[in-house]
């Protein structure tokens, strides 16, 4: 079952998305803070990383950055997901090494495609 890691502070905007996504298929594990994902990244890499950019503790782009830039997970697509939707929070997120960007409030079927090109149907 690919593995999706969730690193989201908004409780609605987690438990929201970890359902749907489980409807999919897919297995879903939760960070609340870019710290938390990184940690979790580390312990037990997932297929595919959810990251929200404005998170507590350490933001998505410094935990993207800290992802990419280690060995044992530098191959793992990150989904930058703001509500920043100015193209350059795009580049942003794209320069800290997020593989894709999407928008808040997240269009399933739009993340769906972009989460496919990265690995492959659920």
């Amino acid at each position: 079952m690919t593995r999706i890691l969730i690193v989201e502070d908004n409780e609605m905007n987690r438990d929201m998305l970890s359902r749907r996504l489980q409807r999919k298929g897919y297995e879903i594990e939760i960070a609340v803070d870019g710290e938390e994902g990184v940690r979790k990244a580390l312990e037990q890499p997932p297929d595919l990383i959810l990251m929200d950019m404005s998170l507590p503790i350490m933001d998505g782009w410094s935990a993207t950055r800290v992802i990419k830039a280690n060995p044992a997970t530098l191959h793992i697509p990150v989904i930058a997901l703001t509500a920043h939707a100015m193209s350059s929070d795009r580049e942003k997120a794209l320069e800290a090494g997020c593989d894709e960007y999407d928008t808040k409030p997240v269009d399933l079927t739009r993340l769906l495609l972009k989460m496919e090109a990265l690995l492959g149907p659920a």
